[in-house]
């Protein structure tokens, strides 16, 4: 299909682009002004394409469940600080709900250089398929490709053929998936980039990945047969290349920020050189006790320092270049180094491993016992090639793990396999039969952690003639809607607890309300403070995701200027979402503050959560709720482990003195101490769904919809259920 670029107007194409690859219809359409302006674009934008598109009853692997791009108006604009966030939508075949993923690279700036606000995908390929939309001969184009097996060897083979016909490296941007996608419900996609300022083999320049990881969107991508999915392009050139309303303003208000990022970071977490993984020494202090360990059980351990931020910087991470995910953004954070691996037919190959982010570090690391940043990069490098989630990969396998150790699996239920904590061959091997679905335990895990642990439960029963342990083991398979929890322990941090259970509608997911380290350094003193944070910060968090716009820049780089700020949440960093605010104004010719730009955001939050609904009903409030290992210690001997901390907190809910607490059998104090958490959690998502306008039961009110504008956009589905449960 041939179509036409045109010059961007504050920072949109202005049209959307639709593939239906079972009929093989291309279709580029004009943006409709006013959902564009509504939902903004990114996340907002690609719920609202996805809600028009399904219906309560579509299920993910369904032709009519659309895969969606979309990277939002302020993305792909270097000249301020971490513009390269693309935003990954469909139902997910995890949760059985919309599933979002955000993803850095160049594929969102490009996709939009080359003419699109938005790609939509829906139907499924007779054959594999990859997808080329070339901004230079500005045309769409559908090809037969190869299998998606190995996504690093695909990489080479598509780079090679696009490089043959005469295309520079720099100019294309692509998305794969791997075999691990076809064989499992959480697959993520890769999107590669080059990267010419890294050195390699004596020369500079390689193709490095970022990936949309959770809710298994690379799933969706993979059953429907697509391969790849290539951008060719160019950054736009000439004075106000991105047609901003105000150039000045948007540059200026990037130099200020760039400012910022250059004196801060390196006196601050100098993720220069440590990247996210420099988030472990945080979350492992004494007094967190938040990193997770053997599944969760424990919040801090004496190794971690070996695979801390500091321990890659020293020994793994390749330093030259520039490892900023996107051009002009100088926070440069986007860490990598070399490792040789041990397992699989490239057992002794020198590979690239782009990472590994905090996430992948404590999953592969501490919550599974392992103490080896060698180790944690091979696993991250295969989860990549296959094209799995590495935070559900390594959650499920600390379950396991878990199951092992209290007897709930032995040898006997697994075919002699066993996975136990500190075991890096075993752990590998899991990795490679999980990928190809070889053994029955690896069929089960493909699933996700709801099917799992259901079967773990008749494994047990058929073997022992005991009573269903189902409700045992949810107490620490670490979920919530399905998604595997990212790597926060949430013991000491209320809020953040309340994040995973309520304001994450895609799951246990840290992208909404990001709260765990600000609440444990005391943002949010008091329940309604708490409940506030519910809101303010997923508005500007995932009104980020909306714009396109990476959250880095803003959350780990504390601007000084925002302690000048009076009467406001200076852990917000006030000063810095001025700049923010300049940036989008200066795009979108508006005059908004930061908090009425980020207040939009309740648009699609309400939307998300209409569409949520659609698919659990009426229960959709008791899907709000986090397993009992998040909230607190779920055996005595967890409870010993903290005694000190967790005696204190007694004598405090009490009102007794300490010795009185001391003196009190442990189970007693437990069994207290969990039911006053719970309680305390259970009142915090109430206040919050009173905060959002919704029912007790979760429900948002149809006055709310009404008042935020979102009414007139729902279909009429959507509509006759939430009046329903509105009577």
């Amino acid at each position: 299909m041939k179509y036409t670029v045109k010059p961007l107007q504050r920072g949109y194409a202005d049209q959307t682009l639709s593939i239906d690859l079972t009929t093989g219809d291309i279709k580029a359409r004009p943006m409709d002004p006013e959902s564009r302006d509504f939902f903004i674009g990114g996340r907002g934008l690609g719920l609202y394409l996805l809600h028009r598109t399904i219906t309560s009853q579509t299920k993910a692997y369904d032709p009519e469940n659309p895969l969606i791009f979309s990277p939002g108006p302020l993305g792909g604009i270097p000249q301020f600080p971490g513009t390269s966030k693309c935003m990954a939508i469909a139902l997910s075949p995890l949760t059985h709900i919309p599933g979002v993923s955000n993803f850095g690279g160049h594929f969102g700036a490009y996709l939009k250089y080359a003419g699109f606000d938005a790609l939509t995908i829906t139907g499924v390929a007779d054959d594999n398929v990859m997808i080329v939309i070339d901004g230079f001969k500005q045309e769409v184009t559908l090809t037969k490709a190869r299998g998606a097996d190995q996504v690093f060897n695909l990489e080479k083979a598509i780079v090679d053929q696009f490089v043959g016909s005469g295309r520079e490296k720099k100019d294309m941007a692509f998305l794969t998936t791997g075999i691990g996608a076809a064989n499992t419900t959480f697959g993520c996609i890769n999107s590669h980039y080059y990267d010419a300022t890294k050195p390699v083999d004596g020369a500079k320049g390689l193709f490095r990945t970022k990936q949309a990881g959770r809710t298994g969107l690379g799933s969706v991508m993979s059953h429907k047969h697509i391969t790849a999915i290539v951008v060719l392009a160019a950054f736009p050139h000439g004075e106000n290349p991105y047609g901003a309303a105000d150039w000045h303003k948007v540059k200026e208000a990037g130099s200020k920020l760039h400012g910022i990022v250059r004196d801060v970071d390196p006196q601050a977490l100098q993720m220069h050189l440590k990247g996210s993984a420099g988030l472990i020494s945080f979350m492992n202090k004494e007094e967190y006790q938040s990193l997770p360990v053997h599944n969760y059980q424990y919040g801090s351990h004496p190794q971690a320092a070996q695979i801390c931020g500091k321990a890659y910087a020293q020994r793994l991470f390749e330093h030259r270049g520039m490892d900023g995910c996107f051009p002009g953004c100088n926070l440069r954070c986007t860490k990598g180094g070399w490792v040789t691996l041990t397992t699989s037919s490239h057992c002794g190959r020198k590979v690239w491993v782009d990472g590994p982010e905090y996430e992948t570090a404590a999953g592969f690391g501490s919550n599974l016992g392992m103490w080896n940043p060698e180790f944690i990069m091979e696993a991250n490098w295969h989860c990549d090639n296959y094209g799995i989630d590495t935070i559900t990969t390594a959650v499920i396998m600390a379950f396991l793990m878990e199951c092992y150790q209290r007897g709930y699996l032995t040898r006997e239920d697994t075919g002699g396999f066993r996975l136990t904590w500190g075991d890096e061959q075993a752990a590998l091997q899991f990795i490679h039969d999980l990928a190809h679905c070889k053994t029955d335990l690896t069929g089960m895990a493909a699933q996700g952690m709801v099917t799992l642990t259901a079967w773990v439960a008749q494994k047990y029963r058929a073997r022992t003639g005991k009573p269903d342990p189902i409700r045992d083991l949810q107490q620490f398979a670490m979920q919530t809607k399905g998604l595997p929890f990212s790597l926060y322990r949430t013991h000491r941090s209320l809020s953040m607890q309340a994040s995973y259970a309520a304001a994450s509608d895609i799951g246990a997911h840290h992208a909404a309300a990001w709260l765990v380290k600000v609440d444990l350094l005391g943002a949010f003193p008091t329940f309604e403070s708490k409940a506030r944070a519910l809101i303010t910060y997923p508005r500007v968090r995932l009104g980020n995701d909306n714009l396109g716009l990476c959250k880095l820049p803003w959350v780990d780089v504390f601007n000084p200027d925002s302690m000048k700020r009076g009467h406001t949440d200076i852990y917000i960093n006030p000063a810095s979402q001025e700049l923010y605010a300049d940036f989008y104004n200066g795009m979108l010719g508006t005059s908004l503050t930061w908090e009425k730009i980020f207040e939009q955001t309740d648009h699609d939050i309400n939307l998300q959560r209409v569409m949520n609904i659609l698919s659990f009903g009426a229960t959709t409030g008791e899907h709000d709720w986090i397993p009992d290992r998040a909230i607190g210690p779920t055996e005595d001997a967890l409870y010993e482990m903290e005694k000190d901390y967790n005696d204190g907190q007694l004598s405090s809910i009490l009102h007794l003195p300490l010795p009185e607490i001391q003196a009190m059998k442990t189970e007693k104090k437990r069994t207290i101490l969990m039911k006053h958490r719970s309680e305390e959690l259970r009142q915090l998502i109430r206040i919050y769904y009173r905060e959002r306008g919704w029912t007790d039961t979760g429900i948002p009110k149809v006055e709310t919809l009404q008042q935020i504008g979102l009414w007139n956009f729902l279909t009429a589905e959507a509509k006759k259920t939430i009046t329903g449960l509105n009577e």
